[in-house]
């Protein structure tokens, strides 16, 4: 009687065993929806509560023709969708939201438009879409941030089959966050550069033959909004009561005539000085910048320029007749 007790008790062990394998061999596989993937979304502004852009990039692995797409805000990554927590205040109807431009990868036809009275999602639909999805763009304005600062909120994105979110095809999360704003300040004082390459010059000994010649230069630059103006001052080549004659208007060089004058370029009559040289864009002033004329009257602006320019190098070409 033992050996049969342990008999039965093992057909119902096996028996038991059997029937749970096979009902495990039967039951139904569960659907879920595909992973999207090279998900991304680019925030123009991080700043809680701003309204700005929200354009994102993914690629949809289900060939099915997808005619709505969400993009909801949500608190986490995962489980049920709240905006409770880093996702409160995210909002779609605030500006409204728009389309910034028309989404591409999404399929081949109709027209792809915004639906913003669910106001916790970025929701967009095309009834007459047609053919398979890839690697999309879709670019949205005027997207108002979650109001908590330093904080990671979670968009969930989900294509449908159907142009009413309801029959999902796809999805899958991307983060993004409300990090504090930086404002960067910084000052910029004007500057001016301003240096003689010498204190002197020497013309020589003066006839009623030759002509006395002589240079100076000068390195001129700023940064000030307004650029610069360079003028000078003083008196002709004067001895007791004996003068030569300052040159009032741009006048050419004369043997056995008194003259003094002065300009900023490169002359043959007489061979002396080189043009403006460097990499600004300062120039000689009218009246000074005319080959082989020359003038001296106190007061005049010689260089200028009305915007901020690197360096230059004027040559003053200095020229006197006895």
């Amino acid at each position: 009687m033992k050996k049969i007790k342990i008999k039965q008790l093992s057909k119902q062990i096996l028996y038991a065993f059997i029937a749970s394998t096979v009902l495990l061999a039967y039951l139904p596989s569960v659907a879920s929806a595909a992973q999207i993937t090279a998900r991304k979304v680019t925030i123009g502004s991080s700043l809680a509560s701003a309204s700005t852009s929200y354009n994102f990039n993914f690629t949809l692995p289900t060939t099915t023709t997808v005619q709505s797409i969400k993009l909801q805000a949500c608190d986490t990554a995962s489980g049920t969708c709240t905006q409770t927590g880093a996702a409160s205040g995210f909002s779609s109807g605030a500006g409204p939201a728009t389309l910034a431009t028309a989404p591409t990868g999404l399929g081949g036809a109709g027209t792809w438009t915004i639906n913003t009275s669910d106001a916790t999602a970025l929701r967009i639909l095309n009834a007459s879409n047609t053919g398979a999805p890839g690697a999309a763009v879709v670019n949205f304005n005027s997207v108002r941030n979650p109001s908590a600062t330093n904080s990671t909120f979670f968009i969930r994105i989900t294509s449908y089959s159907d142009s009413a979110w309801t029959t999902a095809i796809d999805t899958g999360d991307v983060a993004a966050s409300t990090a504090g704003q930086i404002t960067v300040t910084a000052n910029v004082d004007e500057t001016l550069t301003f240096t003689l390459a010498a204190a002197t010059v020497n013309l020589g000994t003066l006839t009623t033959s030759g002509t006395g010649t002589g240079t100076s230069s000068m390195t001129v630059g700023t940064n000030a909004a307004t650029g610069y103006s360079v003028t000078y001052s003083g008196t002709t080549l004067t001895s007791g009561t004996n003068t030569i004659t300052a040159l009032a208007a741009p006048t050419g060089s004369s043997t056995n005539s008194k003259q003094f004058g002065i300009n900023l370029v490169s002359n043959t009559t007489p061979a002396v000085g080189t043009n403006v040289s460097g990499s600004g864009t300062g120039a000689a002033a009218t009246g000074y910048n005319t080959t082989n004329l020359f003038k001296f009257n106190s007061g005049d602006t010689v260089a200028t320029i009305n915007v901020p320019t690197n360096t230059n190098v004027f040559t003053d070409q200095l020229h006197s007749q006895h």
